[in-house]
C-alpha cells in the first residue's frame, strides 16, 4: 500500500493552495466583501448565490444545503476521489514534492498502479484509432444500427480491437510497457501456448473510475466466428474491482450529485442512448449484478443522507428483468433516497427506445416510473392464481412483508388498502398479516449509513438559530472576526477572548473547541482543528460562523472592526467581573480588613488591565 503523506507536506500544500483558485474551476466566484467569494453551489441547485469562500480561512460553506469544509474535501466531494489522491493533484499544481512514511516513498503498489493506469490508457487510445480502420467497418455499423454516429463514438471513447491474437500486444510492449504489466491489467490473457489479446474482433468501451481514469474495457461479440460471450470484460484487476465500477459514472458523477438522481440502466448501449437523449445520470453495472458495493458507491456520489433523492431503475418486463428488479429490491433499503422502476413501452430498452421512438420518449420513461415497491408488489401477486383461496393466501404471505418494509409510514396504510382490493380479501385480514410481518422486518431492516440509531439525535444548528438580543449578537460577531481574521486581531487578544464567558450556549461550544487549539493559532489548518473538534450538531455553526459576511467596508475599516468588536467581548466580561468583586466587597465582613484589601486590589488591577485593552 501507498505510504501515508507527511503531515507537514500536507500544511505545506495547503498554505500555497489558494482554494478560491480551486473551487473557481468549478464555480463562478464573485467577490461579495473583503476576503469573500460567493457564487452558485455546485452542490445543489439554486437561483440566487448561498456558497461562500473565505481564502483566508481556507474554508467554504452553503447556506443553502450546508456542505462545507476545506480545499481538500471539496476535491473530494467534487471528484470523488480519496484525500491522498486529492492532496497529490494539489501539490503538483502547486510544485511541492510529497514524501511519504512507512517506507518514504509512495510504495510499491502506488507505482504498479500508475503503470496499469498508463497501459490501459495505451491501449484505448489504440483501440479509437483501430475504429476508423477498414477492418472496424462491423464496428462501425453495429453503431450506426443503433443511433450512434462518429462523435456519439468520440464521445464515451469507443474503440475497436483488431480481428488479432497480438496486434495490441505488440504495440503496447513497443511502448515500454512489459508482457507481466499487460497480463496484471488484464489486457492479455495467458494460455498453454503464451499470451495473446484479451479482447479481438470487437467494439470496445473503456471503464472509467469517478476520476476519469480507465481501468478496464467492456468488448461486445461482433464476427459469428467468435465463440465468446457475448460481452467479454476486463477480469479483476489491482484497479478493475467489477462489483465497485459503474459505467458512465465518470460522466454522471457531477449531474447525480447536483440533481440527487441516478439512472440505472442495463448495458453500455443504454446508458450512451439516455445521455445523448439527455437523462445525463445514467450509469450501468460492468457484467455484473447490481449489488451492495454499488450502492455504496452511488449513496456516496449523491450524498444520499435524505429522502429526498430518486434511484431510478430500468427493467426488461422479460423475465430476467423481473428478476433483477426483485434482487435489487431486496438491497433497496440500503438507501435513504426513494428507488423507482421505469419500464420503457413495448418492452424496449433505452437503447432500442432512443432507436424507434427518439430523444424525447427515452425522456419521458423517466415520467412513467413507479415507486420500486409497488413494481414488486405487482410482480409478486402475477406469480399466483388470485381466483383461488390458496392463491391469494399465499399472495399474501408474499405481499405483506413488502407493504411492511415502505419506509414512509404514512403511505403503509394506503398500499394495505389497495393491497386488499388486489386480493379481493378483507381488509382487517391483510392489515394483520402487515403488522405481523412488519414485527420481524423492523428488527432486521437494515439503515441507511448514517442514519442509524447510534447516529446523533440532535438537530444541527446554525446562524438562524441564533436569538437576536444584544448579548448574542456581540458573540456572534466576536467569533465571526476571530475565525475569519484571526492574524488581524493577535494571538493575545484572542486568548482572552475565548476564556471570556459566554450567555449562548451553542455559541460557547464553538468558542471552546477554539480555545482547545489557540497552541497552533493562525496555522494553516487551524481552523481545520477547530472544525475536527467541534461536536457534530455545533460543526454548521462554526462553518457558517466561518464564511457569513462581516460590516465591512475597506482593508483598514475590517482591521479596526475586527479588533473593536472582540475588545468589546472582553470588556463585557470585565464588566461582570467587576461586577462581581464589587458584590464581593459590599457583602464581605468590614472586619476583615485584609480581605477587603484584597479585593480592592482585584478591583484596580481589572480597571488597569481594561484601560491598556483600550489602549492597544
Amino acid at each position: 500500500m501507498a505510504g501515508r503523506i507527511r503531515q507537514t507536506d500536507i500544511e505545506e500544500v495547503k498554505s500555497r493552495t489558494n482554494i478560491a483558485d480551486i473551487i473557481g474551476d468549478y464555480v463562478s466566484l464573485k467577490s461579495a466583501g473583503i476576503g469573500s467569494m460567493k457564487g452558485l453551489c455546485p452542490f445543489h441547485d439554486e437561483r440566487t448565490p448561498s456558497f461562500h469562500v473565505r481564502p483566508q480561512v481556507g474554508f467554504y460553506h452553503c447556506f443553502g444545503c450546508g456542505e462545507s469544509g476545506d480545499v481538500i474535501s471539496f476535491l473530494q466531494k467534487m471528484d470523488h476521489v480519496t484525500f491522498a489522491e486529492a492532496i497529490e493533484r494539489l501539490a503538483a499544481r502547486v510544485g511541492v514534492e510529497l514524501h511519504y512514511e512507512d517506507g518514504g516513498g509512495p510504495g510499491v503498489d502506488h507505482g504498479r498502479r500508475s503503470r496499469l493506469l498508463a497501459a490501459n490508457k495505451a491501449a484505448e487510445e489504440y483501440f479509437q484509432k483501430q475504429l476508423m480502420a477498414p477492418s472496424a467497418d462491423a464496428g462501425r455499423a453495429f453503431l450506426g444500427e443503433r443511433g450512434f454516429d462518429a462523435q456519439a463514438a468520440a464521445r464515451f471513447g469507443i474503440g475497436f480491437a483488431p480481428k488479432s491474437w497480438d496486434s495490441l500486444y505488440k504495440h503496447l510492449t513497443a511502448a515500454g510497457f512489459t508482457r507481466d504489466e499487460l497480463v496484471t491489467a488484464g489486457l492479455l490473457s495467458q494460455g498453454d501456448r503464451g499470451v495473446y489479446d484479451r479482447f479481438r474482433g470487437r467494439l470496445v468501451w473503456p471503464i472509467r473510475d469517478v476520476t476519469g481514469q480507465t481501468v478496464g474495457f467492456g468488448a461486445r461479440r461482433l464476427f459469428d466466428d467468435d465463440k465468446g460471450p457475448k460481452y467479454l470484460n476486463t477480469p479483476e484487476t489491482p484497479v478493475y474491482h467489477k462489483a465497485q465500477v459503474l459505467y458512465g459514472l465518470d460522466l454522471a458523477k457531477r449531474d447525480i450529485s447536483r440533481g440527487n438522481q441516478v439512472v440505472v440502466v442495463e448495458g453500455y448501449t443504454d446508458v450512451m442512448a439516455c445521455h445523448l437523449a439527455g437523462i445525463t445520470t445514467a450509469v450501468a453495472t460492468c457484467g455484473t449484478a447490481f449489488g451492495v458495493d454499488h450502492i455504496k458507491v452511488i449513496r456516496r456520489i449523491m450524498g444520499d443522507d435524505s429522502r429526498n433523492g430518486e434511484v431510478v431503475f430500468t427493467f426488461d418486463p422479460d423475465a430476467a428483468g423481473q428478476k433483477a428488479a426483485l434482487r435489487a429490491f431486496s438491497e433497496e433499503k440500503r438507501f435513504a433516497a426513494q428507488t423507482y422502476v421505469a419500464v420503457a413501452p413495448a418492452g424496449l430498452d433505452p437503447c432500442d427506445l432512443r432507436l424507434k421512438r427518439g430523444d424525447a420518449a427515452v425522456r419521458r420513461l423517466l415520467e412513467t416510473k413507479e415507486p420500486m415497491f409497488e413494481f414488486v408488489i405487482k410482480q409478486v401477486l402475477s406469480e399466483y392464481n388470485l381466483d383461488t383461496v390458496e392463491g391469494r393466501v399465499g399472495a399474501l404471505r408474499s405481499a405483506a412483508p413488502i407493504v411492511s418494509e415502505i419506509r414512509d409510514a404514512s403511505l403503509r396504510p394506503g398500499y394495505t388498502r389497495v393491497l386488499a382490493r388486489q386480493l379481493g380479501m378483507d381488509l382487517g385480514e391483510v392489515q394483520r398479516a402487515v403488522r405481523s410481518s412488519g414485527t420481524g422486518a423492523s428488527q432486521n431492516r437494515r439503515e441507511p449509513a448514517g442514519e442509524s440509531d447510534g447516529g446523533h439525535s440532535e438537530r444541527p444548528v446554525g446562524l438562524s438559530d441564533l436569538p437576536r438580543d444584544p448579548s448574542t449578537r456581540l458573540e456572534r460577531d466576536a467569533l465571526m472576526a476571530i475565525v475569519q481574521h484571526p492574524q488581524s486581531i493577535g494571538a493575545d487578544l484572542v486568548l482572552a477572548a475565548v476564556h471570556t464567558g459566554f450567555t449562548n450556549h451553542s455559541l460557547s461550544v464553538v468558542r471552546d473547541a477554539i480555545a482547545a487549539h489557540m497552541e497552533v493559532f493562525g496555522s494553516t489548518d487551524w481552523f481545520q482543528r477547530i472544525s475536527d473538534d467541534t461536536p457534530e450538531p455545533y460543526r454548521d455553526l462554526l462553518h457558517q460562523l466561518g464564511v457569513a459576511p462581516l460590516p465591512e467596508r475597506g482593508e483598514r475599516e475590517l482591521e479596526v472592526y475586527v479588533r473593536d468588536v472582540t475588545v468589546s467581548l472582553i470588556e463585557r466580561d470585565m464588566l461582570r467581573r467587576k461586577a462581581e468583586l464589587l458584590g464581593s466587597l459590599q457583602r464581605h465582613d468590614p472586619h476583615d480588613a485584609e480581605g477587603s484589601r484584597t479585593i480592592q486590589q482585584k478591583l484596580v488591577q481589572l480597571e488597569t488591565e481594561r484601560r491598556r485593552l483600550r489602549a492597544g
